[in-house]
């Protein structure tokens, strides 16, 4: 109030010609119309929490569970402290509709910042009065919008921030989302400290790897996942249809999708992570019918019944996008499906190895002295052994690896090539295949970008049954990183890959032992029909 009365007296004395009078003016409003202290009551009844949860959202029983400990804990004190949660998870799996039901539940006010691209700092700590057209920071101009000092403030796609020679708005957030300074926020614009101790901030991400390492220290983190078939199956039912068709202007009569045809769109069409392409194509069913039933007679629309199956999909979303995920029905001596994360969820990934060299040349150059060499001499050739060898000593092979591999799983491939010929050497000594193999492994999809150190016991399977010309059944998948000695170490995205990996039809799955804990965790229908093997070393 002091600032305002000192203000008020120093609008009071200025001409109605000076420059500082409209800058006076806009001042006093915004520090007038502020809620300063003003908090909306809030509902703090875990039924209630849990009902308006179930009804926006599917599923997603980790995240809600942590929301309603977070309420309860509020329940038994009173009242709910400031919180900082970050979702993380791929597209279209429902984040951000997850901060607005919160604010549901908790019957507060509810704002959402996009700050993917952000680069000015002048955004999220306002603009010094000095400039032409300053206004506050986007935080206290949600305030003043919601007339609420406890709203859910949604700062969506955190992990996109941009960066600008004037300053760093992930720097800038520290204050905003740090609970021990955030109760003294000090916005350039206003010059005066405000309260946010009160407001809960919900940030969303599609990863937390590019957030900055001091702001994600900040945030609580909870992971979503995607969906498996079976839960889009049922959030396709609950939800999209019937919010499609209301949007659309159909009544429930003039339009059937059969079950049949919702499998088919979740197989053949949508395989993402989360249900955003799903719903897309659902609209795109509902606009087809809906031109039908407007071209036909008001008598006849009401009478219309159109029928969408497995068999008359294609009429109406096109020809297939996707037929398996499963390269292989048969495997080779040297394929091996593995498993991998990425930000759209988890996803196969097979390691072809093959031997690029006729299998007579590469017998010939296994059986031949250190001083053979198969480059650059031609095949056959004796080398003269006062002849100076220099590097190429005892080279007899080669290892070629394509398919836009990253600096890490480049890594990998030198690791998994180094142990199996050691491994190789351990199980049967006689077999000299590597020696003069020329060797090229592979991973498909060669546009898509990999890295990762988790494909590290796919590789060295891939490369052991090559040299042993043994196929890996094609129901198995593996991921584990490989330390050089056979270690296999502990890997991220448990859920992810195992919902990739019945998506792929694999039956039989091999994770770090360190993962045992993980998979405990998943869900029941997620592991369904899924047989996990977990080992330590390469050696079991």
């Amino acid at each position: 109030m002091a600032l305002i009365d000192e203000e008020m007296d120093k609008y009071s004395a200025l001409d109605k010609g000076s420059s500082e009078l409209n800058i006076s003016r806009s001042y006093l409003q915004w520090l007038t119309q502020l809620p300063w202290g003003l908090y909306k009551a809030e509902n703090l009844k875990i039924a209630h929490a849990q009902r308006v949860l179930d009804e926006d959202h599917y599923g997603l029983k980790e995240v809600k569970e942590r929301i309603l400990e977070f309420i309860s804990v509020g329940n038994l004190k009173g009242a709910l402290s400031g919180k900082i949660l970050c979702l993380v998870g791929p597209p279209g799996v429902g984040k951000t509709s997850i901060g607005s039901s919160i604010a549901r539940s908790l019957d507060r006010e509810f704002a959402r910042l996009a700050v993917g691209g952000l680069s000015d700092v002048a955004e999220i700590k306002g603009h010094r009065r000095t400039y032409m057209g300053a206004m506050p920071g986007k935080i206290i101009q949600s305030l003043k919008l919601l007339k609420s000092s406890n709203p859910v403030i949604l700062i969506d796609e955190i992990d996109k921030l941009g960066k600008h020679h004037t300053g760093d708005p992930g720097s800038a957030l520290l204050e905003v989302l740090d609970p021990e300074q955030n109760h003294a926020f000090l916005d350039h614009y206003l010059d005066v400290p405000y309260d946010l101790s009160k407001v809960l901030f919900v940030c969303t991400a599609n990863t937390s790897d590019t957030i900055p390492g001091p702001l994600l220290d900040r945030m609580e983190i909870i992971r979503l996942s995607g969906y498996i078939a079976e839960e889009k199956l049922s959030i396709a039912n609950n939800y999209l249809v019937p919010q499609k068709r209301k949007e659309s202007g159909l009544k429930e009569p003039q339009l059937t999708i059969e079950e049949s045809a919702l499998k088919q769109l979740i197989q053949a069409y949508c395989r993402e992570a989360g249900v955003r392409d799903l719903e897309k194509h659902i609209e795109k069913v509902m606009r087809k019918v809906a031109i039908k039933v407007a071209r036909l007679e008001k008598p006849e629309q009401e009478k219309a019944n159109y029928v969408v199956a497995a068999e008359n999909l294609h009429d109406y979303v096109g020809q297939e996008k996707f037929t398996s995920d499963r390269y292989y029905d048969v495997t080779v001596p040297g394929v091996v499906m593995g498993l991998a994360w990425t930000a759209m969820g988890g996803a196969t990934l097979y390691i072809e190895t093959v031997n690029h060299r006729p299998p007579l040349e590469t017998a010939l150059l296994s059986t031949r002295s250190p001083a053979a060499v198969a480059s650059p001499k031609s095949v056959g050739e004796v080398v003269d052994p006062d002849e100076d060898l220099g590097e190429n000593f005892g080279i007899r092979g080669s290892f070629a690896t394509t398919g836009k591999m990253g600096d890490v799983m480049k890594e990998s491939t030198d690791i998994a090539f180094t142990f199996t010929r050691n491994f190789l050497a351990e199980i049967d000594a006689n077999n000299k295949y590597f020696d003069g193999a020329a060797l090229h492994m592979h991973i498909p999809e060669g546009a898509t970008p990999k890295d990762g150190p988790s494909a590290g016991v796919t590789m060295v399977t891939s490369l052991l049954s090559l040299a042993l010309n043994q196929a890996v059944p094609a129901d198995i998948a593996m991921t584990g990183e490989l330390s050089l000695t056979g270690k296999v170490l502990m890997i991220g995205g448990v859920k992810e890959k195992t919902i990739a990996a019945r998506r792929s039809g694999v039956r039989r799955i091999l994770f770090p032992a360190g993962n045992l804990k993980d998979w405990e965790e998943l869900p029941a229908h997620v592991k369904q029909g899924l047989q996990p093997h977990f080992v330590t070393d390469y050696h079991q």
